[in-house]
């Protein structure tokens, strides 16, 4: 059932009670009696659909009450099947549709809260202090070899080899795993392996999470390798002595140049 708008329903109102008025006086106004139907129409602005159902219920109404009962639900039989076929609806003035809104509660549609980011541009905020860096490592360097010569040696002598005879302290930690270890244990296996773990990390650990306490194994895996390499520089660098020989530093001195 169509239900008809609020505005229709106070014009029908206002109608009923101008139609009452008129039934009440001797005669009807001379101007109301010259209007069609057509003007009559045209200044109420009533639908056309409801102008003809009350013209049909007052030609029924003079015909007698069993006609008008039966012509009322004649019309209201005629007119059910032509609202179930997608027959004309209720139009309002000059003819427009007249629909329900639904009711919306104010607010955006849009989502306007920010959600919190862990990500930076490259540029200023990552370049600005990488560059910062590069110029305090830059002075740095700078002010230390003011003051502390490069520990240049003499002419290397072949009848005189050095005891003891050190790699650089990038291989220390290599030289150091010779001593304890046959060379292709120490020189292949043990550096193969620790290079296929850290090859295995990435599959191993999958977790996406660029924080750090959230990549506990990534985090333990290179703490271990880090320290285990540390250490064998460490001792290889201080503690030792001449033929490679393991000594304490604060007894037989340092062994070592940088």
């Amino acid at each position: 059932m169509t239900e008809v708008p609020e505005h229709l329903r106070k014009r029908a109102e206002e109608a009923r009670a101008k139609a009452a008025a008129a039934k009440g006086a001797d005669a009807p106004a001379p101007e109301a009696a010259e209007q069609t139907p057509e003007q009559a129409e045209a200044a109420s602005k009533i639908p056309a659909h409801l102008l003809e159902r009350s013209r049909a219920a007052k030609a029924a109404a003079g015909g007698g009450e069993g006609g008008g009962t039966a012509t009322a639900v004649a019309t209201e039989a005629s007119a059910a099947p032509v609202a179930a076929a997608g027959g004309p609806v209720a139009t309002g003035p000059g003819g427009h549709t007249q629909r329900l809104l639904t009711v919306v509660k104010s607010g955006s549609i849009q989502d306007v809260k920010a959600v919190p980011q862990d990500k930076v541009h490259t540029w200023p905020h990552l370049l600005v202090v990488e560059f910062a860096a590069a110029l305090f490592i830059t002075a740095f360097t700078l002010i230390f070899s003011i003051f502390v010569n490069a520990p240049l040696l003499e002419l290397a002598n072949f009848n005189q080899t050095p005891n003891p005879s050190k790699a650089p302290w990038y291989f220390l930690g290599l030289q150091e795993l010779l001593t304890m270890f046959h060379p292709m244990v120490a020189g292949v296996t043990i550096p193969g392996i620790g290079l296929f773990v850290l090859i295995l990390a990435p599959y191993i650990d999958r977790n996406p999470s660029p924080k750090p306490e959230d990549r506990k194994f990534a985090v333990s895996l290179m703490t271990v390798h880090l320290m285990f390499w540390a250490t064998l520089v460490l001792i290889g660098s201080f503690f030792r002595g001449p033929g490679f020989n393991f000594v304490f530093p604060w007894e037989a001195g340092l062994f070592f140049e940088l």
